[in-house]
């Protein structure tokens, strides 16, 4: 999930899961917990005594009046002996008619948020029952608004759902957690004849009733959670596009698209799936639901959300587009198991988004979206393993949750190098226990340490559980050593204010000479204060520290190095969305002629690219870091997404951001 431009999402529970544990003996369990990497403290609303097998939800919709009646069949195993009795996680803004099973009615209590029922017989464990809820009522939207009755365009209605990560309840009873998937899923709505529904999977049937209804049958056959299941629902214009996969085999993309939206521009960045397809599946493995489809569906919230097999967004721009199919692998085939470890999903969207420009733009563009992340995940608070999951806002958080998590896989790749990391994430999508499951943080360093044949115990402690990021400082001298080569003594030392107190990690050092070209070493720092004796051919000129900028860092004071040079640069605004305010900082490079002085400003613009406001604006400025604070309450501007603008000497770069009231 993201939001527009730069954010994704998820919630907060009670009660006790403890389901398909990443450890097998109780020796691995020990060993797991002695290193820190399992946290058996989360508590879920589900409940932990029964195995949800399969949701079946009949919809029934009306539009003004907003109106839902729905009947939900769940599967379910027992996972204990003698199951007398369970409950289903349902929002009280919903009334519950009645349950039955196999014709007979059940009794049932709906108090709060739990919905309790009693079985006819005591059910033992791993013994298969199917029971029916009916109810009805308007549905709660909370969270990030999980069931919305709207409209677009020229009024026209629309309905949707987005129920990550603790809204599937306001809509439909079920087990209210992501580490328990069922094992498949129908939905079948009816609505007036006006509505076109999508949802997850396949559609197997639209048939136009009597009385100027709709019903549409939708069937998905992969396991999913319950908050990947969805509906949108308006006047869709149907746009298809195909990916080829093979000489002989190709698979429907499908594009639900507003009347007013059906441009030749929006088909032309719709086409682009395809391509993503073609290399999310090269690069990691082939899409996971290539029985079935893979679509998208317009709705009304600002940003995307990655519903399986049938992503709802909000426009079509590349970033967005190509976030939430990452999910596609990253989130529906292996979900997180509990909302403290969503950098499993969202981490790894936010780094794809980067692996897609890389292979279709090159590798400038790669590095030039990793940079921003670098900026944006220096923001970031706390450990990027969520400890307080009691707010969307703690769990979705933009610098630890997408950027600093996508800085670690770039830093892993760092360390492992291209073809390990990419056999590390195809190893990690495909391990039996994981694929189409769910998954912890423990179970991805094992995949990461079992292709790279190495611990990895250090980094995982210090980037997913620790905090901050180092700041380095060091210095150097050389002397001959006789047939051309060098001596360099090298001291690196950590200012530990920012987190974690050492961070461990191999560090790239180059060193250019006189005239034997450049040499690239690579240091084992671990100490905060450490000293290194390293040999070079040539006599050393320029050290180059970290110079393909592998490491979130800052740097203190060098010698021996010449002095920085600064670069124009756009940083993500912090934090993103925003309420009340919001920080830009940029960076302002040299002149083109050595001494000029140059013009700078920040001017913010609606989405329809009327100017808003102009935040920043200085005559002759100097080279340096800037940064000015937004406050949309000066300039009486509604809630949205708006874009703000750099121009300095020549240089003109622009970002979005969201603002929420």
């Amino acid at each position: 999930m993201k939001f527009h431009r730069v954010f994704i999402l998820l919630f907060v529970l009670s009660g006790s899961l403890f389901s398909q544990n990443s450890w097998k003996t109780q020796a691995d369990f020990e060993k797991l917990t002695a290193r820190g990497l399992h946290k058996e403290t989360t508590a879920y609303p589900g409940d932990s005594t029964i195995d949800v097998t399969y949701y079946g939800l009949n919809l029934n919709l009306t539009f003004q009046p907003n109106y839902l009646k729905g009947a939900l069949t769940v599967g379910l195993r027992p996972a204990m002996a003698s199951l007398s009795s369970f409950f289903l996680d349902l929002q009280p803004s919903m009334t519950v008619d009645s349950v039955t099973l196999n014709g007979a009615m059940l009794n049932f209590m709906h108090s709060g948020s739990r919905l309790q029922i009693t079985l006819p017989r005591a059910y033992d464990k791993g013994e298969n029952a199917s029971p029916t809820v009916y109810y009805q009522g308007l549905p709660g939207s909370s969270g990030f608004g999980s069931f919305i009755f709207s409209t677009h365009g020229a009024s026209y209605p629309v309905i949707w759902s987005l129920s990550e990560p603790y809204g599937a309840s306001d809509w439909f009873p079920c087990k209210d957690t992501p580490g328990d998937k069922a094992d498949s899923s129908d939905v079948t709505v009816t609505a007036p004849r006006f509505f076109t529904v999508a949802s997850n999977g396949t559609l197997q049937s639209e048939l136009n009733n009597t009385d100027d209804t709709k019903t549409t049958h939708w069937k998905n056959h992969y396991p999913i959670a319950q908050y990947l299941i969805s509906i949108a629902m308006t006047n869709y214009d149907l746009y298809t596009n195909y990916f080829k996969y093979s000489p002989k085999d190709s698979m429907i993309v499908t594009h639900y698209v507003y009347p007013e939206q059906n441009t030749p521009e929006n088909r032309a960045l719709m086409d682009k799936t395809a391509d993503m397809l073609r290399i999310f599946s090269n690069k990691y493995e082939l899409y996971p639901f290539i029985k079935e489809k893979y679509g998208h569906a317009q709705f009304g919230w600002e940003g995307g959300m990655e519903h399986q097999t049938i992503t709802s967004l909000v426009n079509f721009d590349e970033d967005l587009v190509s976030h939430e199919l990452a999910h596609q692998w990253f989130g529906d085939k292996v979900t997180c198991r509990d909302w403290n470890d969503i950098w499993l999903n969202e981490g790894f969207a936010t780094y794809s988004e980067a692996v897609y420009f890389e292979n279709s733009r090159g590798k400038a563009a790669y590095e030039s979206d990793i940079q921003g992340l670098m900026n944006a995940a220096k923001n970031a608070q706390g450990s990027i393993y969520v400890t307080d999951i009691s707010s969307e806002q703690n769990i979705f958080d933009y610098s630890r949750t997408y950027a600093k998590a996508a800085t670690v896989l770039h830093m892993l790749r760092g360390i492992v190098g291209d073809s390990t990391f990419f056999r590390i994430l195809r190893t990690y999508l495909d391990a039996p226990k994981l694929a189409y499951g769910t998954a912890v943080t423990a179970d991805f360093q094992a995949a990461a340490e079992k292709v790279y044949g190495q611990s990895l115990d250090y980094f995982f402690k210090e980037w997913i559980y620790g905090a901050g990021y180092p700041v380095y400082s060091y210095s150097w001298k050389s002397s001959p050593l006789g047939n051309g080569e060098y001596q360099i003594q090298l001291n690196i030392s950590q200012d530990q204010t920012k987190g974690t107190p050492v961070f461990t990690m191999p560090l790239q050092i180059r060193f250019s000479t006189k005239s034997d070209g450049d040499t690239l070493l690579t240091v084992f720092n671990n100490q905060n204060n450490q000293n290194f004796v390293l040999t070079v051919k040539g006599e050393p000129q320029r050290l180059y520290f970290d110079p393909n900028a592998w490491i979130l860092k800052d740097m203190g004071s060098t010698s021996g190095d010449i002095v920085p040079v600064y670069t124009y640069r756009l940083d993500q605004n912090y934090p993103n969305p925003f309420n009340p305010g919001t920080t830009i900082r940029f960076h302002v490079g040299p002149a083109k002629r050595e001494g000029a002085l140059q013009d700078a400003s920040i001017t913010i613009f609606d989405l329809l690219g009327r100017q808003v406001a102009v935040i920043f604006s200085e005559k002759q400025i100097v080279p340096g870091d800037y940064e000015v604070v937004f406050h949309p309450s000066k300039y009486n501007i509604t809630s949205g997404t708006y874009y703000y603008q750099l121009e300095a000497g020549g240089y003109l770069q622009t970002k979005k951001m969201l603002y929420i009231k």
